[in-house]
């Protein structure tokens, strides 16, 4: 590596990016990359990596509307980006996005620099449904709110209204409805834990499903996915994708590889091939003795504790207790309170050694987040944000068997010149 090589790279870099998005992608300041653009100061030998990100992966996600952009998505609930990340991979551009957790919007800024080319706005909740921009696509990975659903005979009984207004008010599945209602997008991608299902023995579901399909009268599918095909995590998820035409959509087009990865894959490496990353340096991993650092390892109070809850559950016949996870395990599921003890992933260390908890940086691998994601928060916001997230490259690649019906519903209603609407909302 030479010192030619960051300040060539810089000046490609320029030709693409503004100086604010060079700045925010490298984690320094306007100011600092004009001086390197002048030659007032060098740019550093270690931001070579940062730059080729730069120009390699986020020119090809860059879309703009108007430009090469294939479609546009908007995204809700929007957490940490995992599921804009799978459809921007496919040449979507984003123009509209929503997180109220601001630990969360920290993180998302610092890896959509001012949340794309858009503002990021906070809770959804008290946000018009008419000021949401146009868009081709719909994304949410909506939280599940406990909530009762009553029969409509009872509704009706009790002089009550029932249906749209009714059955979903009061919760975030409410405004996700209200906002296709509103904008018609062509399809939606909507996210949520497996036991969506069976919440209020199914009702819960089923007032979803007669939501999209009878009320707003779009196609819908759903299908659970574990993540474990593209990840090693034990990870279901329930995904429901919906079209406002009729489409030959079908789930039996996903390519589920059947032998996934193992966990060895994504553990930091020993062996000095572990990755340099200048947004990480050695807040993970001491790259000088070739070590996870010693914070991660469980402490000899916490894993007596552990031990003895496991074998108090035990001997009442209960599965309860901790996880431990091997270089060829597959994992449970990472949960968001992997903050507290770790206790459902703890990577093996050793006969006489106590274990450890995966860091962040092997938690963001293991949803599927790619080196360059940047962990701009505390540990405990990170296992947070990770373990509320989505398997990333799940999203990817069912917005890959999505895309083709969305481009050829917007070609046949380009021919036709309006959107399909249904009577309901005419």
């Amino acid at each position: 590596m030479t010192l030619a090589a960051p300040l060539a790279l810089l000046k490609q870099a320029r030709a693409r990016f503004t100086q604010r998005e060079i700045a925010a992608h490298v984690g320094k300041d306007i100011k600092t990359v004009r001086r390197w653009e002048k030659g007032e100061t060098q740019c550093p030998a270690m931001l070579e990596p940062a730059l080729r990100d730069l120009l390699q992966n986020r020119a090809r996600t860059r879309g703009s509307v108007g430009g090469d952009a294939q479609f546009r998505f908007i995204d809700l609930f929007a957490g940490i980006g995992g599921i804009r990340m799978g459809f921007e991979a496919h040449g979507g551009d984003c123009v509209f996005t929503s997180e109220w957790n601001d630990f969360s919007t920290k993180t998302y800024r610092e890896n959509y620099p001012g949340g794309g080319e858009h503002a990021l706005i906070g809770d959804i909740v008290s946000f018009a449904a008419e000021d949401v921009p146009s868009h081709d696509v719909l994304l949410g990975g909506f939280p599940c709110q406990p909530f009762s659903i009553a029969g409509v005979s009872k509704k009706n009984a009790l002089g009550r209204p029932h249906g749209f207004e009714c059955t979903t008010q009061g919760t975030l599945f409410f405004d996700v409805a209200r906002i296709i209602a509103a904008k018609r997008p062509a399809a939606f991608l909507l996210e949520n834990v497996k036991n969506l299902l069976s919440h209020d023995k199914g009702r819960t579901f089923d007032v979803i499903l007669q939501t999209l399909r009878d009320e707003l009268g779009y196609e819908v599918h759903y299908r659970v996915v574990d993540g474990q095909h593209f990840t090693p995590q034990h990870r279901e998820r329930i995904i429901i994708v919906g079209f406002r035409g009729k489409t030959a959509f079908s789930w039996d087009d996903l390519r589920l590889p059947q032998d996934g990865p193992r966990l060895g894959s994504i553990l930091h490496r020993t062996d000095g091939s572990e990755p340099v990353l200048p947004w990480d340096h050695d807040r993970f991993f001491d790259h000088t003795s070739r070590r996870v650092q010693p914070k991660y390892t469980l402490t000899p109070n916490l894993w007596t504790y552990l031990q003895n809850y496991a074998e108090k559950h035990r001997a009442a016949g209960n599965g309860f207790g901790f996880g431990m996870a091997y270089p060829t395990s597959v994992t449970r599921t990472l949960s968001a309170r992997y903050h507290k003890d770790g206790s459902e992933i703890l990577v093996y260390q050793g006969e006489s050694l106590r274990p450890r908890r995966l860091t962040p940086r092997e938690c963001a691998r293991l949803m599927g987040f790619p080196d360059t994601f940047r962990i701009p928060v505390s540990d405990t916001q990170a296992y947070r944000q990770f373990g509320n997230s989505v398997v990333m490259p799940v999203m990817r690649e069912v917005a890959r068997i999505m895309l083709p019906h969305v481009q050829a519903l917007l070609a046949e209603e380009t021919r036709h010149g309006s959107k399909q609407t249904p009577s309901l909302y005419a």
